[in-house]
């Protein structure tokens, strides 16, 4: 395997473990704001209602990071085993997790158009990574 495989394999398979850790980012903020809103432990949903609207924005975010991970994770999983070795595919695997990151970001803030733009880029990166992968076994 060359230098320039390893790094991107070794780059797509620590994007996957930094996207599956930045799932987690915004929920800090959804247990922070339960801690503060009287957090009832017979009834952790219901209280969804009694979060600062921070919290719920990151309630959301959290949420939506399971929902996007799953198609990257299988996309750079993909890219490694059918050996792409494109700079493309690093770029775009890290491309993804500070996408993912900013739109966490984006989202407690309440900045809905960097929050979308974030949103198109990680989608735009998960792509590029099955594109890459359909090219390299074609």
């Amino acid at each position: 395997m060359s230098s320039i495989s390893s790094s991107a394999s070794n780059i797509l398979l620590y994007a996957v473990a930094a996207a599956a850790f930045a799932i987690y980012v915004p929920y800090l903020l959804v247990a922070y704001g339960r801690l503060i809103s009287d957090f009832d432990l017979a009834a952790p949903r219901a209280m969804f209602d009694r979060l600062p609207p921070y919290a719920q924005r990151a309630t959301w975010a959290h949420q939506n990071s399971f929902e996007t991970f799953m198609p990257f994770a299988a996309a750079a999983i993909i890219a490694y085993v059918t050996g792409v070795t494109s700079p493309y595919a690093e770029y775009a695997a890290i491309a993804f997790v500070v996408a993912r990151l900013l739109f966490s970001t984006f989202y407690v803030l309440n900045v809905p158009p960097l929050r979308s733009l974030m949103f198109g880029v990680g989608s735009a990166s998960t792509v590029v990574l099955y594109a890459l992968s359909f090219v390299a076994i074609s």
